[in-house]
């Protein structure tokens, strides 16, 4: 059965199906504000609205679940390590100015806010840098967006740890999926993935959060469709401060909005996706209204969860730059070389305009392998060491990098390193599968690993302890409190 053979009816059973112990459906027969009805809905709203509605008692599979609490622990260092970085001061500074109620727990930080200023600055630390993990089929950053969202919204309602995490998992599925079905509307110019995706994967998560029924759940996706935004001037942004508001604190706040004002009492229109001046169409105007595929927006659903789909970073700096990373390390492994018997590096990716000599260290590949030619590594401190970029050796070094950035036999995030040492050996190394993605993922032990290294120099050793061991058990914990507890800094 193809896509285009899906009946109204076909996708209410199946919506049927999803419910999985939900007490309640969309009231059919009840009017609304905004001039519709839910008869009104598309057979996908529908289907897509009881799901989230019953996600918080939906039990996860084993695997989906262990992943979740990789991404939420990885999410965690990512908040906390960019709590000392530029944007991280930011965004405390900003919220010791700002105040607000002490509700929700700022990490690293003895600061507590209202649940939609906290998702805001947590949104900011968790992408301080390009720590955080990433979901390459819908290009979007879904941690530093979901999991602030989903912690405040769910300090707010006093939830407990298996509710948190199935809220975090279905932020990932939806904000997801939106970002498919408006891919597939049509082109959208200038617009940020990164904030669209974020910004229906935070209120999808806080909703959750929230226990919003099926029809709430429905208004609760208007109301962010209107505040989508984001557009991709965040390419300029040189101290990654606002690239960190749009790609986490602005999409984060949003959906805690979202989630707030429906839970409590507002209504609205109850398919944003279809109908007239519809989110799709005024996102995609090229798109044939007759034909959008909302049927994306439940394809799938309780079947591929998109968090076993998104990518954990092994190294702290931009995706394109893991792979070769990635291959260059392999090198060293294989045939010890020094710095100083390298003649040259060619490095071949499919995108590497975005971090072709960038003045930000940790988006600049160059500089990057002139590093892990000199150290053997590439730590999150060398990624963040601004005035090693004027260090003469590694100048030096960097002058022998060479980065061809569309090479045409590079696919995604793929990428080949050839090394050409000073006695004439040819070293090569094609990376296909980069570490720490859906197709070669990092073990429990290397994502405790890397956020070990993040964590304790904010926290301390015991801090860290602790706070890994909660993640790591968080289905069992009777409160989110006793996680948001764990990230502050006294």
């Amino acid at each position: 059965m193809t896509r285009a053979d899906w009946t109204r009816r076909e996708m209410l059973q199946r919506a049927s199906g999803l419910m999985a112990g939900a007490t309640f459906l969309p009231n059919l027969q009840a009017p609304t504000a905004g001039g519709g009805s839910p008869a009104a809905s598309s057979a996908a709203m529908t289907a897509l609205s009881a799901y989230m509605a019953a996600a918080r008692t939906r039990p996860l599979p084993a695997a989906v679940l262990e992943k979740v609490k990789h991404h939420v622990l990885d999410t965690c260092a990512a908040m906390i390590s960019g709590a000392d970085l530029p944007p991280g001061r930011a965004a405390i500074d900003f919220a010791r100015a700002y105040g607000g109620s002490p509700i929700a727990t700022v990490a690293a930080s003895g600061q507590r806010l209202g649940p939609i200023e906290a998702a805001m600055v947590n949104g900011v630390m968790a992408h301080a840098d390009e720590t955080d993990d990433s979901h390459a089929p819908s290009v979007w950053h879904p941690g530093c967006a979901v999991v602030p969202a989903a912690l405040a919204t769910g300090e707010r309602f006093a939830i407990d740890g298996q509710h948190f995490l199935r809220s975090v998992a279905l932020g990932y599925d939806v904000g997801a999926r939106v970002m498919a079905t408006l891919r597939a509307a049509g082109p959208q110019r200038y617009k940020s993935s990164h904030s669209i995706a974020g910004v229906f994967g935070a209120a999808a998560a806080a909703g959750c959060a929230a226990s919003l029924s099926p029809q709430q759940m429905c208004w609760l996706l208007d109301y962010t469709a209107q505040q989508s935004s984001g557009i991709a001037a965040w390419s300029r942004d040189v101290d990654h401060i606002e690239k960190g508001f749009a790609f986490g604190g602005m999409p984060a706040r949003s959906g805690v909005t979202s989630a707030l004002l429906v839970q409590a009492g507002w209504n609205g229109i109850d398919d944003i996706f279809s109908g007239e001046n519809n989110f799709l169409l005024a996102n995609a105007p090229e798109a044939d209204p007759a034909h959008l595929p909302t049927e994306l927006l439940a394809e799938k659903l309780g079947d591929r969860y998109e968090v076993q789909r998104t990518n954990i970073k092994k190294w702290t700096v931009g995706s394109p730059i893991q792979a070769p990373l990635d291959a260059l390390e392999i090198l060293l492994q294989r045939q010890r070389f020094s710095a100083d018997q390298v003649k040259d590096v060619v490095v071949r990716v499919s995108e590497g305009d975005v971090v072709d000599n960038r003045d930000m260290p940790d988006i600049n590949l160059q500089h990057m392998m002139a590093v892990m030619l000199v150290d053997g590594t590439a730590s999150f401190a060398s990624a963040h060491d601004k005035a090693r970029m004027k260090d003469a050796a590694i100048v030096r070094h960097r002058a022998k990098v060479r980065l061809i950035p569309n090479d045409p036999q590079i696919v995604g995030r793929q990428a080949i390193v050839e090394v050409t040492l000073t006695d004439g050996t040819r070293l090569t190394e094609f990376v296909k599968a980069v570490r720490g993605t859906a197709e070669n993922p990092m073990t429990r032990d290397e994502v405790v690993g890397k956020c070990r290294d993040l964590i304790t120099p904010i926290l301390g050793g015991p801090g860290w302890a602790r706070l890994s061991e909660r993640v790591l058990s968080l289905e069992r914990a009777g409160s989110v409190a006793e996680l948001s507890g764990l990230l502050r800094r006294a």
